[in-house]
């Protein structure tokens, strides 16, 4: 028997209870993993309310990340994984596997291993967040020295970690939030320009700080309304990342500015990177080398119990946090 956090019903944080379920046997390339931490993403929120790009099939688990110790291994699986400390990495579906538990059965194609010098708690804020601005900012938008990147939501883990892989390309990472509270927090992590787009005008802001040229690269899970004022602001030939819809609105093609700048807008997940076995090796060596010699770290905005998942998943939906809210598993 292990616990895990399950919902029975569509809804918020109330839905999530902590049951105890049996364990059923490790299937060909899966492995048992005691979990040590948990880090929760959006994803997993908008799952719960049925507004992912998956349907949950209640009663479902959930969870993407989770870092803890491999115990036990299935067929086909390599036994040297058994007693080595992993993270999942979110390739797979939350309808076969929920991360949020005492003991949980992974596919061994979504394990990795992360550099000794990490924590678990950190290990759980990794593959989510490197590898999602990894594929849209180095593998597809080839950002390189000098480019100017809008990087929107930027508090988020995904946000912050797009601030550090523009920072080591050496381009210039623009970060968007909605006030201007947390400025300051952005530009010690690593930020060279804040907007505050609730306060300021944007595209002038862009236009200002790039000498008029504009950003040839928009790294943004808002869309909605919201998209007009990116494409405002991007460079002509601009290229605009859309992956995530956290503004809930319809989004419109900004056809006015796309025409003017022969502006590319693109939808993006991070399947398109796991879902692709040699480009997942490229990119878990590109995270894990620069985790290892300290150019990237992952920042946690705060720590919940096991106990208090729903209270977790409520500080994420709260837009509080700077970084990755973290579930920790006894």
């Amino acid at each position: 028997m292990a616990r895990i956090v399950r919902f029975h019903e569509l809804g918020g944080p109330e839905n999530l209870k902590i049951e105890e379920v049996p364990l059923r046997d490790l299937k060909k390339g899966e492995v048992k993993l005691r979990v040590q931490a948990v880090g929760l993403n959006r994803a997993e929120a908008l799952f719960c309310r049925g507004m992912y790009l998956e349907q949950p099939k209640p009663p479902s688990g959930l969870g993407y990340e989770a870092a803890g110790v491999v115990e036990e291994v299935g067929p086909g699986v390599d036994p040297d994984w058994i007693g080595k400390p992993a993270a999942t990495i979110p390739a797979f579906s939350m309808n076969e596997y929920g991360m949020l538990g005492e003991e949980v059965i992974a596919p061994v194609h979504a394990l990795g291993e992360y550099p000794a010098s990490l924590t678990p708690i950190q290990a759980s804020a990794i593959w989510m967040q490197y590898l999602t601005a990894y594929g849209a900012l180095v593998e597809i938008g080839k950002v390189t020295a000098g480019d100017f990147v809008i990087i929107t939501a930027a508090s988020s883990s995904v946000g912050l970690a797009a601030i550090q892989i523009v920072n080591d390309l050496g381009a210039i990472p623009i970060a968007t939030t909605r006030s201007s509270a947390k400025r300051d927090e952005l530009m010690s992590l690593g930020a060279k320009h804040v907007i505050a787009s609730d306060e300021e005008d944007l595209a002038a802001r862009v236009k200002e700080i790039t000498e008029g040229r504009g950003a040839r690269v928009t790294f943004d899970p808002v869309a909605g309304l919201f998209v007009e004022k990116l494409a405002q602001a991007a460079a002509y030939g601009g290229i605009i990342f859309e992956y995530g819809a956290l503004s809930l609105e319809p989004t419109p093609f900004p056809l006015r500015p796309a025409l003017g700048k022969g502006l590319t807008m693109r939808g993006y997940t991070l399947w398109e990177i796991t879902g692709k076995p040699a480009l997942l090796e490229d990119a878990k060596e590109y995270v894990y080398s620069r985790l290892a010699d300290g150019r990237f770290v992952p920042k946690i905005a705060k720590t919940f119990p096991f106990e208090q998942s729903a209270e977790a998943y409520r500080y994420l939906e709260s837009n509080q946090q700077i970084g990755k809210v973290v579930i920790t598993v006894p």
